[in-house]
């Protein structure tokens, strides 16, 4: 396998695992990143760019990273908190008055970052156009009843969550989330990541699709989803079917209208480089720019949510805006917060070791976390420390 890029002396067990990811597990086009103390230790890139093998993946081929856009988009508010603009334990009704209806008038903004809002779903899913015109998901949560108690329990938000955060910035601010991480976020770490991409960017993006389950071999275990698991994603009235079909028919995640539209909860594109590179600065300094004070940093990793998920139906563990290091998320250590991207991609930092990650990939699976690929990696940085 023909992979390019660098790594630094001593993370070659990345570069070897990452090897492996293409010639036993079914990798098509990736990159992955890793930064240690604000210094980039790992770059590495290789396959293609498009489901024929024609394209091989560039230095600067970016791809959309699904859910991992959440853990960029939970930035913005957080850095909003850290500036005095956003209380967290302020209902959302106060920045949003038309959010109030419907039994939300206890809806805290902690509540929509820690997904215990109880509004995963929407009782009319909406369009592909109307996901697209930033407008039509607020209204419709505005409207929305939660389907639990507001903060007494918790499941993920995968649609929902970009249009509650995306009404509350630009209450709050007067732009959007894709405007403020362009102008925040991307513009003064230099990062190739967008939520609404430009026009002269598109040429860059890989093309995104299913890719096959690779065969068990050499003794490796094929783990099967559990009963419930399985269960929940089959029945058409469990919530878990619901949040994930709050959009129906699906957009086309490769076509030039969902790369434009700002997504924060799934439509982000980015390369490796720049989700290792926001996380690292999340953590630390990056070329004298920091994202996070250390409060902000406590907050975002702190334990706001955890067990049994109302919507994925495993237990999971949620941070302000961030997922939290376990069974469902597995990262690099106890203390390590991000997001995985449904499908493959993932991004995380880790403040302890100063560990900062990214990787992504156009070949999508069907699993939502813990996707092999990305283990593999996450397990061959943690024996480079």
């Amino acid at each position: 396998m023909d992979v390019q890029g660098t790594v630094a002396a001593g993370f070659e067990p990345v570069r070897d695992a990452f090897v492996r990811n293409f010639e036993r597990l079914g990798e098509r086009g990736a990159a992955v990143a890793v930064y240690r103390d604000g210094r980039k230790v790992v770059d590495l890139w290789g396959g293609s760019r498009d489901a024929a093998g024609r394209e091989p993946w560039a230095l600067d081929t970016a791809q959309v990273v699904r859910s991992a856009t959440k853990g960029v988009a939970a930035a913005v508010p957080l850095l909003l908190h850290q500036r005095g603009h956003i209380d967290l334990d302020a209902p959302v009704g106060t920045y949003w008055p038309e959010f109030k209806a419907a039994g939300k008038e206890r809806v805290l903004v902690r509540h929509l970052l820690s997904h215990r809002a109880g509004l995963p779903v929407l009782d009319t899913p909406l369009t592909p156009a109307q996901a697209l015109d930033g407008e039509s998901g607020p209204r419709a949560l505005a409207a929305q009843r939660p389907v639990w108690e507001p903060g007494a329990d918790h499941g993920y938000h995968p649609h929902t969550y970009g249009w509650l955060i995306a009404e509350l910035v630009r209450r709050v601010t007067g732009r959007t989330v894709g405007r403020m991480v362009a102008e925040e976020v991307a513009r003064p770490l230099g990062l190739d990541f967008w939520i609404g991409l430009p026009e002269e960017e598109r040429r860059r993006v890989g093309r995104i699709g299913e890719v096959a389950e690779p065969p068990a071999a050499g003794g490796e275990l094929r783990l099967r989803p559990k009963r419930s698991v399985a269960e929940a994603y089959a029945d058409p009235e469990s919530l878990t079917r619901r949040a994930f079909g709050a959009v129906r028919p699906a957009p086309d995640e490769n076509a030039a209208a969902f790369h434009a539209a700002e997504m924060p909860a799934s439509g982000g594109i980015a390369t490796a480089r720049a989700l290792a590179r926001v996380y690292a600065a999340m953590i630390g300094p990056v070329d004298g720019h920091r994202l996070f004070a250390p409060a902000t940093l406590t907050l975002a990793r702190t334990e706001e949510s955890a067990g049994p998920d109302r919507v994925l139906v495993v237990s999971t563990r949620f941070g302000l805006g961030y997922m939290l290091h376990g069974p469902a998320a597995p990262m690099l250590a106890k203390g390590s917060f991000g997001h995985p991207g449904r499908g493959g991609s993932l991004g995380f930092a880790d403040p302890e070791s100063g560990i900062a990650f990214g990787y992504v990939t156009n070949g999508m699976r069907r699993g939502v976390t813990a996707d092999p690929r990305a283990q593999a990696l996450v397990r061959a940085v943690r024996s480079a420390l």
